[in-house]
């Protein structure tokens, strides 16, 4: 109980801070399962134009995908590294779309139940189960409550996930609280996505965090062992 209020009132003032999200800017899944292969190690913007770029020049059609030559989807997956290895995944992602979903994973996702819908995901390259809750989130064919690395750093910082050896371990106790402390539809759980992504990525960041800046300082553990004070509501 204590960390679903906790996290209830943290997520009220990190609106406050960073204002209302504004929703992702690709929110088909088959586009989504391309944006996550583009490019490897790159930033939103750079994956944003990668994307654009192989929209524009090559199509996103599982069908236009297949028959392009890999050099030529190269050129685009090249703005980030392993430009070869990529190519070759956004074709065996088009391989898989087709093989198994009529070329409409979208539809396909739909029709499924959450669980079901996941593990489809999950056959992809580079789809994991955050990935694939992500995905289901931000489409829209079912409300799962997901996170990302940086806001799940956020949450285990501020005490209210513990953190386990293991990476899904950790992620699966933030999907549970999530779960508790957020209201079920799809509006709720997506800010809640947003607003731990964003500031994980501004403020509490993986090497430098402002915990001085922080809104959530009084209340975070990683702060008080930081030696940061900083005055706020009890």
């Amino acid at each position: 109980m204590y960390g679903t209020v906790v996290l209830s009132v943290a997520l009220d003032l990190l609106e406050e801070v960073y204002g209302p999200q504004p929703p992702p800017g690709i929110t088909d899944a088959w586009e989504q399962v391309l944006l996550e292969n583009v490019v490897y190690l790159a930033g939103d913007e750079r994956r944003l134009l990668a994307f654009e770029l192989l929209r524009t020049r090559i199509g996103t059609a599982p069908p236009a995908l297949l028959a392009c030559d890999i050099a030529d989807l190269s050129e685009v997956t090249g703005m980030g590294i392993r430009a070869g290895a990529q190519a070759r995944k956004l074709q065996a992602a088009a391989r898989e779309a087709l093989a198994h979903f009529g070329g409409d994973l979208s539809g396909a996702l739909a029709s499924m139940p959450p669980a079901d819908a996941r593990r489809a995901l999950r056959r992809f390259p580079a789809i994991g189960e955050p990935a694939a809750d992500r995905i289901l989130l931000v489409a829209g064919p079912h409300s799962v409550p997901a996170v990302d690395s940086n806001g799940l750093r956020a949450l285990v910082r501020l005490g209210l996930v513990p953190e386990a050896s293991s990476y899904a371990v950790t992620y699966r106790s933030a999907v549970a609280l999530l779960g508790a402390a957020v209201h079920p539809e799809r509006a709720s759980l997506l800010r809640a996505y947003l607003l731990l992504r964003t500031h994980g990525r501004e403020l509490c960041r993986r090497s430098t965090p402002a915990c001085a800046a922080c809104p959530l300082a009084h209340r975070c553990g990683h702060a008080r062992r930081a030696g940061v004070l900083r005055p706020g509501p009890g």
